[in-house]
């Protein structure tokens, strides 16, 4: 019975920890030799102005027992179509390895189109990942209104959500030793929104908050994306509601008062996009002006691995029938955004080009397929993959995944059974998720494997294939401006050069027209 009490003393002690904020206990994992540390605040919504500044690093009372990752932030929840979340939300998760080393920390954004996502265990699950000791951050940032109102004003300036991952990042360089974490070997890597994030963290004004970066299927060089300060928001979510304002200062005050649901379901009502905003260079809180500087000195030093999957929007198409098709020109609606001088003319070359003399049917669904994976995501991927290696002085990694088996997690929620990898599918091969088996099999096992080894290489090595072994039997290439090499990830690994360069020099082309 003695040896028993002193075994959980000795275990509670080894995972209490203590930060600039109080002190913070963990709890022992059940699926693996790691400790949790689960929904520590690294900053709070101030209540006067939850559309504003967060308050970073609040004070915690006694000693805080990390062991809730429930807490989300105000969003339509994908999963069960319902809407969740509070303000209470802005909380870290640290998954660490039982190991006395010095540890390679791996910070995770979500992604989720800047409206939706959280950063549960559930479907981020450490486990995979800490295996190859390096140390796992995940954390939650506002989204929506709450986080991406723009008004170019004081109180609510806009991009409050990325400002939220910016106290994040500041939290775990400042907090990550106290982990057994390396402040010096903090890399950022993201999905969809979340690998846009972290590009706009290199071209910041911010300083340097991490020394490498994975973008998984997300750039800034996509022409929808960013927009200009817009004041309207305020005055049409306040109408939803039945007030009517003139002063946008008072809108807001209105909206503050409202609960998170409410705003939420008004926005949603509304179908208003949450984009991030051109900010005023004058201003010291900015966080991104305009333009966009790929040659800045972060994004010269900063290593990088960038990709996408082969089949990004799978799932936006490959149910569509050809009464869908016929009825909404994906042409046209795709192509709008561009404010083309003669949109009419562009929707006939990118058709041409796309499907030739075919009419619209199921029959060329993946010619759609392909069009919009290449607009949406593969294109704008090349193109910041471009300016990087124009500025870089450090090395560039690009991929292309497109394997398709069990853990494919989009394919998996949306019953599709054809094609290659959609947008999000990556994910299955990186986390535990709930959805699947937590010991896999087979070709899912050795996908997995190699993704996850890759990945923490990089963590630890700045290179994700430093030397071949069984595991990973092809030297993964860095690319360079006049031989753009590439790793085809799939259940066999390859080596691939400039992917898709006939259907990408036409987007340079219709980009270079744009300027």
């Amino acid at each position: 019975m003695f040896w028993w009490l002193v075994l959980v003393i000795a275990t509670a002690e080894c995972s209490l920890v203590k930060i600039e904020q109080g002190l913070v206990q963990g709890i022992p994992a059940e699926d693996g030799d790691y400790t949790m540390f689960m929904g520590i605040p690294y900053a709070k919504v101030d209540m006067e102005n939850p559309f504003g500044a967060a308050i970073p690093n609040p004070i915690l009372d006694g000693i805080f027992l990390a062991n809730d990752n429930t807490a989300m932030c105000p969003q339509e929840e994908v999963f069960n179509n319902t809407i969740a979340g509070s303000l209470d939300c802005l909380h870290i998760n640290i998954y660490v390895p039982n190991t006395t080393a010095k540890l390679p920390v791996l910070v995770f954004i979500y992604g989720g189109s800047m409206v939706r996502g959280f950063a549960s265990r559930f479907v981020y699950g450490p486990k995979f990942i800490v295996q190859h000791d390096v140390i796992l951050v995940t954390f939650n940032y506002r989204l929506g209104p709450y986080g991406f109102m723009c008004l170019g004003t004081d109180k609510v300036p806009g991009n409050q959500g990325l400002k939220d991952q910016v106290l994040a990042l500041r939290w775990v360089r400042d907090n990550i030793a106290a982990f057994g974490g390396d402040p010096d070997k903090i890399t950022a890597f993201g999905q969809s929104a979340g690998a846009r994030s972290v590009e706009l963290h290199m071209l910041s004004r911010n300083e340097k908050l991490f020394h490498q970066a994975i973008l998984q299927s997300g750039a800034t060089t996509r022409y929808d994306l960013i927009s200009a300060p817009d004041q309207k928001l305020p005055f049409k979510l306040a109408e939803y509601f039945g007030h009517k304002f003139k002063n946008v200062d008072e809108a807001v005050s209105f909206l503050s008062k409202k609960e998170p649901k409410e705003i939420i379901e008004a926005n949603a009502a509304l179908s208003e996009p949450s984009l991030v905003c051109f900010e005023d260079s004058s201003r010291m809180q900015s966080f991104i002006t305009s333009p966009l500087n790929h040659g800045n000195d972060k994004i010269k030093t900063t290593p990088i691995i960038s990709g996408y999957n082969n089949n990004e929007v799978l799932e936006s198409h490959i149910h569509k029938t050809t009464e869908d098709f016929q009825n909404n020109n994906v042409f046209y609606e795709k192509l709008k955004v561009f404010n083309f001088p003669n949109l009419d003319k562009l929707v006939k070359i990118m058709r041409r080009y796309y499907i030739g003399d075919e009419k619209m049917t199921r029959k060329v669904r993946w010619e759609i397929i392909d069009f919009d994976s290449d607009l949406s995501y593969a294109y704008p991927v090349q193109r910041s993959i471009d300016k990087f290696l124009e500025y870089s002085e450090s090395v560039l990694f690009h991929y292309i995944f497109s394997y398709n088996g069990n853990r494919n997690f989009v394919k998996y929620r949306a019953n599709i059974t054809e094609g290659g990898a959609a947008h999000g599918d990556d994910l299955g091969y990186l986390f535990d998720m709930v959805f699947f088996d937590s010991n896999p099999i087979g070709d899912d096992k050795l996908v997995l494997e190699r993704m996850t080894t890759m990945w923490t290489n990089f963590a630890k090595y700045g290179d994700p294939t430093p030397t071949t072994s069984e595991l990973l039997p092809v030297r993964w290439r860095a690319a360079q401006r006049d031989a753009l090499h590439c790793l085809q990830i799939d259940s066999t690994l390859s080596s691939c050069k400039r992917p898709n360069h006939r259907p990408h020099a036409l987007w340079d082309l219709l980009y270079k027209l744009l300027q």
